[in-house]
């Protein structure tokens, strides 16, 4: 019943999280959510049991908790959150509002990313799961991106805000990768292959540095001009990422996790969401789906159930007409052990791209 009641809350926590932060507004630009929330609907199928998934109705999230051992009461559940302090910020101008966050404008381009909910005014609010949440996913953000350091197909990471209190990031131009493709119906293909290598470049150096995202999603890339105009993808929110005991205990959306796997963080994690990122810039929607947002929770349960099923029989989406097909067909079936051989075959199927985004001799094979 409790798992139950869990999906029913997760499903509709999900769906509000995605409009707020995946349609609308410039938090879209910077920074996703911080909660996990991807959940499984419906029964579980037959294929799911032959792949060894816990035999839970949880979402991954609370798999994964229950594997790291955490109680009950460490979990997140979204809710309750009546008797909670709003953070409000005295600043100039305060872009857009979420559930967990807010981002506001210090200067021109430059922004702050500041908890929606304060945990430092009182004593009760520190012990609200879903506070506790927000706090630790801004702990373990500060904490990867000292780790990560200056990268360019990382977001610009400035340092911290005491007040107003958040996290200092360089403002993305032209907003998250999953909005610019809901939005622009012709991409140059030049563009596309560009936005696939860079995206591979990100995970690769992250994992050099010893960091897991474990979240992988288009909303999660933004995508930035350059004084010359160059159009480039930047890898953000790491607030649910992992790094030896730095755990931010988030997994990914359906469609970008394999439910044959193990519900914890890996370098095989982040490879697969990679197959299905390439998959939605090339084709502008994600595996199984239509293109545009969700139009209803019904739409997106329906969705996850469906992708799960599909994935845990190892059904994909067909990929031999597309550019790089055969890579995204190697994180699907796992053939990479590591970000370096994928990028090797990136390099082979693509051919040479220059950097404004146009390219020669591609290799659709």
């Amino acid at each position: 019943m409790l798992a139950y009641l869990w999906k029913c809350c997760s499903a509709v926590h999900s769906v509000l999280i995605y409009f707020l932060y995946g349609s609308f507004g410039f938090l879209s630009r910077l920074v996703p959510p911080f909660i996990r929330n991807s959940s499984s609907t419906g029964k579980e199928p037959d294929d799911l049991e032959r792949c060894g998934r816990p035999q839970l109705n949880d979402s991954p999230a609370i798999a994964k908790n229950n594997v790291l051992g955490l109680n009950e009461e460490d979990q997140v559940f979204p809710g309750g959150i009546a008797d909670l302090v709003p953070y409000e910020p005295r600043c100039n101008e305060t872009l857009s509002q979420g559930s967990t966050s807010l981002i506001v404008r210090m200067k021109p381009g430059v922004v702050v990313k500041c908890p929606r909910y304060s945990w430092w005014h009182s004593k009760a609010a520190d012990a609200h799961p879903f506070v506790k949440d927000i706090k630790r996913s801004f702990e373990v953000e500060e904490q990867l991106l000292d780790i990560l350091g200056a990268h360019p197909r990382i977001i610009r990471y400035i340092g911290v805000s005491e007040e107003p209190r958040g996290l200092l990031f360089g403002e993305a131009s032209d907003g998250n990768l999953q909005a610019y493709i809901d939005q622009h119906d012709a991409i140059d293909l030049g563009f596309r292959l560009k936005w696939c290598r860079q995206a591979a470049e990100a995970v690769h150096y992250i994992h050099q540095k010893g960091v897991i995202h474990s979240d992988l999603r288009p909303e999660n890339f933004l995508l930035h001009s350059d004084s010359k105009g160059k159009l480039d993808l930047l890898l953000c929110d790491f607030g649910g990422s992992t790094s030896g005991d730095i755990d931010g205990g988030h997994l990914p959306d359906s469609g970008f996790f394999n439910p044959c796997r193990p519900w914890v963080s890996t370098e095989a994690v982040d490879i697969f969401s990679l197959g299905s990122i390439f998959y939605t810039i090339m084709t502008g929607h994600w595996p199984y789906k239509s293109p545009g947002p969700f139009k209803s929770v019904a739409e997106k349960d329906d969705y996850d159930e469906l992708v799960d099923t599909l994935f845990a029989s190892q059904k994909y989406p067909p990929v031999d007409t597309l550019p790089g097909g055969t890579v995204m067909q190697g994180c699907w079936t796992e053939q990479y052990g590591d970000m370096g051989a994928l990028i090797r075959d990136q390099v082979l199927s693509f051919g040479e791209i220059d950097v404004n985004g146009t390219h020669a001799e591609i290799n659709l094979h």
